[in-house]
């Protein structure tokens, strides 16, 4: 069976068939942030941290701030590499926690239902097809 060439956004809207795959692209897409978080600390953050070995091993004995701040100023690639992973998975955290507090946004959630329009449009064709659409 081929979708059809037109597919009504609003006639879908109301479909609970659509919301439960607006809600799989959704989780679909927090867990591909997960993934890329996870991947960012198994490289750069595992590198920055490898590059910090040395700074580390001192502060295991002797922890002061000062060793911390020149542990760091003085591995400027590591320091950024750390700051980076770091970063990411604050906002992640942060995105992922304002989407369970206060729910999605409308831009966000009309964004989600453009893309499983398209999704449906293209059919199994489509990448994203058998999670979105895994009873097909």
């Amino acid at each position: 069976m081929t979708p059809p060439d037109f597919i009504d956004p609003n006639a879908s809207k109301l479909d609970p068939n659509f919301q439960s795959a607006v809600q799989r692209l959704h989780q679909l897409t927090v867990l591909g942030r997960w993934l890329v978080v996870l991947g960012m600390w198994l490289s750069i953050g595992a590198l920055s941290l490898w590059g910090l070995s040395y700074p580390i091993s001192l502060m295991r004995d002797y922890f002061t701030w000062s060793a911390l701040r020149h542990g760091l100023a003085n591995n400027l690639l590591a320091t950024v590499g750390l700051a980076l992973c770091i970063g990411m998975t604050l906002s992640v955290l942060v995105w992922q926690s304002r989407n369970i507090v206060f729910g999605l946004p409308k831009d966000e959630r009309e964004r989600l239902e453009r893309m499983v329009l398209k999704i449906r449009q293209q059919g199994k064709s489509h990448p994203l097809w058998k999670w979105i659409e895994p009873k097909s």
